[in-house]
């Protein structure tokens, strides 16, 4: 899966190709290198329009697999004879988020299918890792690297731990789908990529469009609409 990419094109590029009528990121600058966890610019719908925003990295965690990692910790405290309260442990657990969406069919990711979670997140490249060379792979449309966007989904003011150091945050939530791979990707990742969008009628369609047709987007790029750019590389210019 996508756990890293690369977005260097600029807000005004961003906000043209998507459209978005207000922009909360200030002076954005490039991004060569995105992480989970990274706070990063979307475009999302809102009740005042559009809007470029920075948002963190990461969606919910679904609770019943946070509450299996919470009870595991607890079992193994329980073995060495000490005492451990799952309650609170299930309450502390750590989450550091979900980064890539398949399974929308879900409960847990239908409830983010509507227009006022949908959101499409800009980028020039994406990673993923290459087992042959042990390093990164970068694709990208072309050698240019040109603006496209992943179709994801977002959710505001999420309560949580995302790290056991920081204890309890609340922060704006995004992540982005995923599909089966094409023949480019196929290769170096053969479980999913990305779902990318590269028109403006398709971020229409995704920002707008009812889920059942938004969804149509769920679909692998054409294999010559992708290219390797780069290897080895933990960021992309």
């Amino acid at each position: 899966m996508c756990n890293l990419y690369s977005m260097t094109s600029t807000q005004e590029a961003i906000r043209f190709f998507a459209r978005a009528m207000r922009d909360t990121t200030g002076n954005l600058p490039p991004q060569p290198g995105i992480f989970p966890d990274y706070a990063a610019p979307v475009v999302r719908n809102t009740p005042d329009g559009r809007e470029l925003a920075m948002v963190r990295w990461g969606m919910p965690t679904p609770t019943s697999i946070l509450h299996k990692a919470a009870d595991a910790r607890a079992d193994k405290l329980e073995a060495k004879g000490k005492t451990a309260n799952r309650e609170v442990l299930r309450r502390a657990e750590p989450d550091a988020g979900v980064t890539n969406v398949r399974n929308v069919k879900s409960p847990h990711w239908r409830r983010w299918l509507g227009v006022e979670s949908r959101c499409v997140v800009p980028f020039t490249s994406f990673s993923e890792w290459d087992a042959a060379i042990k390093a990164p792979a970068w694709f990208a449309l072309d050698d240019s690297r040109p603006l496209a966007f992943f179709a994801g989904i977002w959710t505001p003011h999420w309560t949580s731990v995302r790290k056991a150091r920081t204890g309890i945050e609340t922060a704006d939530l995004f992540a982005f789908l995923t599909c089966e791979p094409n023949a480019v990707v196929a290769p170096i990742h053969p479980k999913a990529m990305p779902v990318i969008l590269t028109t403006q009628d398709e971020v229409e369609m995704w920002l707008d469009a009812p889920a059942d047709i938004a969804l149509a987007l769920q679909r692998p790029l054409p294999d010559d609409a992708l290219k390797i750019v780069a290897r080895g590389r933990k960021q992309d210019p």
